[in-house]
């Protein structure tokens, strides 16, 4: 019952759920049970107050009794940083023990849901087959296991869960999310069910977020402020384009950037801060990141044997045949320079039409591309062992996917019709 429990509690009191706080922090129980906050956070006294003297919640230290008397345990215990920098899940792996036990001594079924922020996998690989063994019961035979993230800050947690952006609730087996999901019936925001390490994984993916935008600011606003520019008007005009800056663009999981503007603007952010003796390590470290990308995805090709690639798409992005610093360009250099066959399709790139400095960073990474280059699918499909999606055009699709049956196909675009296909061995980049 510390700040998560203690808000959700609350919270939870105030849609008319029956709630019962357990710890071991007696202090807490003792609070609770006189319709004090245990936490300081604004709202929650009122809060708390009005559901214990409306009888909607209560504390306790005894697990087993709390379990007897509920339907749906949440686990909002702490997982801090061990010394190494990994998870510390003792407390969690206290808990469960505890709840299992519980359930063990329960005619009706159960339902438990992890709130604690976990790594992706944990719950499936770590909690349910510790549950199932605690609880001697199995998931469907009056047991039900789903991921709930959190997403409370502190001094605006009791807005934060009644004016949610969304809910997201992950399910282990095919009714981990039904109890979860009647709890929210009151919150209006949308709810995405999911699988449960979709759901732990969510959470990271908003603080890793969260600390990436204000180390951009910050750096930012620091290189900045050594070319007299003020960062904050700067940034406050950066904020209103809600099209690219401030909205889903370029979120999308996949292949690495590249094109005549993203790598130069960085190149030269460097080179400022290097001349002025600044660190900026996130920004002189976005390049390195993005030639990672290109590494990755000459290792899955790697792994599946030196035989004929077919390498759809070759300018940085669909639509252009502007060649300039594209990561495909480059990962077909390094496929020729380490000796496999290769065959290109872009339908966009007209190699006779190429002119200036488009057709002078051709002719220095791939000098021989004309003989590479088919415009027929077919063509370039024909004998190719390996199919490399870069991005292939909609009409190419079908063509792409029978022919991928007993070949092997790197995706770096994220090609639906080809992931889970009978036959096919495949592997996307991020998926």
């Amino acid at each position: 019952m510390g700040y998560v429990g203690a808000v959700s509690g609350a919270c939870f009191a105030h849609l008319g759920h029956q709630v019962i706080g357990v710890d071991i922090n007696q202090a807490k129980i003792d609070m609770i049970n006189a319709g004090c906050a245990p936490v300081v956070e604004q709202g929650l006294a009122r809060l708390m107050a009005e559901a214990r003297a409306a009888g909607l919640i209560r504390a306790t230290d005894d697990v087993a009794a709390a379990i007897a008397e509920s339907d749906v345990s949440l686990v909002s215990v702490g997982t801090p940083t061990g010394p190494d920098g990994s998870q510390c899940l003792d407390s969690l792996d206290s808990v469960i023990a505890a709840i299992g036990k519980g359930v063990r001594q329960k005619n009706e079924g159960h339902n438990i849901v992890i709130r604690s922020t976990v790594a992706p996998g944990t719950t499936e690989e770590r909690i349910a087959p510790m549950l199932e063994e605690a609880a001697g019961r199995s998931f469907g035979d009056g047991l039900t296991l789903s991921v709930n993230p959190e997403f409370l800050r502190e001094g605006s947690a009791i807005r934060d869960f009644f004016r949610p952006p969304f809910t997201v609730v992950g399910g282990v087996g095919a009714r981990g999310c039904a109890a979860t999901e009647e709890l929210y019936a009151g919150i209006d925001a949308s709810l995405f069910a999911t699988t449960a390490r979709v759901a732990e994984s969510i959470k990271y993916a908003c603080n890793v977020f969260h600390a990436l935008k204000i180390t951009f600011a910050n750096e930012f606003g620091a290189l900045m402020k050594e070319l007299g520019v003020d960062a904050r008007e700067a940034m406050h005009i950066f904020c209103e384009d809600r099209t690219l800056n401030i909205s889903a663009a370029y979120l999308r999981p996949g292949f690495a950037f590249g094109g005549s503007c993203l790598p130069k603007e960085l190149r030269a952010i460097g080179d400022i801060a290097r001349a002025r003796n600044l660190q900026l390590p996130m920004l002189l470290n976005v390049l390195p990141s993005n030639e990672r990308h290109i590494e990755r995805a000459l290792a899955m090709i790697e792994r599946r044997g030196r035989r004929k690639v077919a390498l759809f798409g070759l300018a940085f992005k669909a639509g252009t045949d502007d060649l300039r610093e594209s990561p495909l360009v480059t990962l077909a250099e390094r496929l020729i320079g380490r000796g496999y066959e290769l065959a290109i399709f872009d339908r966009s790139v007209d190699l006779g039409r190429l002119t200036g400095t488009n057709l002078e960073y051709i002719e220095r990474e791939i000098p021989h591309l004309n003989r590479l280059v088919s415009n027929s699918i077919d063509e370039t499909l024909a004998d190719a062992g390996i199919i490399v999606i870069g991005h292939a055009p909609k009409d190419a699709v079908p063509a792409i996917a029978s022919a991928a049956i007993g070949r092997s196909v790197v995706d770096l675009q994220g090609v639906a019709a080809l992931q889970n296909r009978p036959g096919v061995d495949y592997e996307g980049i991020c998926w």
